[in-house]
């Protein structure tokens, strides 16, 4: 059967790596198309007329929108391979609120962390470091929060790691000498070829941010 598999995208986006990785995971084939955000396509106006954000992932025609969806719904599509959501009920919901967890903090405490400067950025610093502690904490000895497989906690989380070195210089701090069973962790996944073909380098990342500070106007 054909896929037909659209991916609208934008390469620096946590959210889109998500759906690179569940995707990847899967051995899908599809259609990436990088979007200028400045410059929104009609596709992905029609696709997602309600936010006008990226990812959109359009199966047949069809789109599915907000990435933690998309990455329930591939799963559920192909659920032949690589399962990433627990069929157990509690794990399932547990994983659904961790996945919550990082939607609701690492995001936006790390952009806080590359917009604001001194005691905003401080604060903005030690409440990411407790947020990622709380991570490790669930990890636990776990190579994977999916268990012994990557799993939809892990999908969810591994995309900022390549926003980490943004956060640590534009922060001056170092994220590894607090948590170090979590970027252990994030380099163990490293080394599968779906996570590592779906991330950008770190220092990629890093100078679009430094582009963001410079159109922002921050200092």
């Amino acid at each position: 059967m054909s896929e037909e598999v659209v991916l609208l995208d934008f390469w620096p986006s946590p959210f889109g790596m998500r759906v690179r990785i569940a995707l990847a995971e899967k051995g899908i084939q599809y259609e990436y198309q990088e979007e200028d955000l400045r410059n929104k396509s009609d596709l992905l106006l029609k696709m997602n007329p309600i936010h006008k954000k990226i990812p959109v992932l359009i199966h047949r025609g069809k789109p599915v929108c907000e990435s933690l969806i998309q990455v329930q719904y591939i799963d559920e599509v192909w659920h032949d391979k690589s399962p990433l959501i627990p069929s157990d009920p509690y794990q399932r919901a547990n994983a659904r609120f961790w996945a919550d967890f990082v939607d609701k903090k690492i995001y936006e405490i790390g952009t806080k962390i590359w917009t604001t400067k001194g005691e905003e950025q401080a604060a903005a610093k030690k409440e990411f470091i407790e947020s990622l502690k709380l991570l490790e904490g669930e990890l636990g000895d776990k190579p994977y929060f999916g268990g012994d497989n990557l799993g939809y906690v892990d999908v969810a989380l591994l995309p900022f790691y390549s926003w980490f070195y943004a956060y640590e210089k534009c922060g001056n701090f170092t994220i590894e000498e607090e948590c170090p069973k979590l970027i252990a962790w994030a380099k163990r996944c490293l080394q599968k070829e779906s996570v590592a073909k779906s991330l950008p380098d770190q220092e990629k990342v890093y100078g679009f941010v430094l582009q963001l500070k410079k159109a922002f106007g921050i200092e």
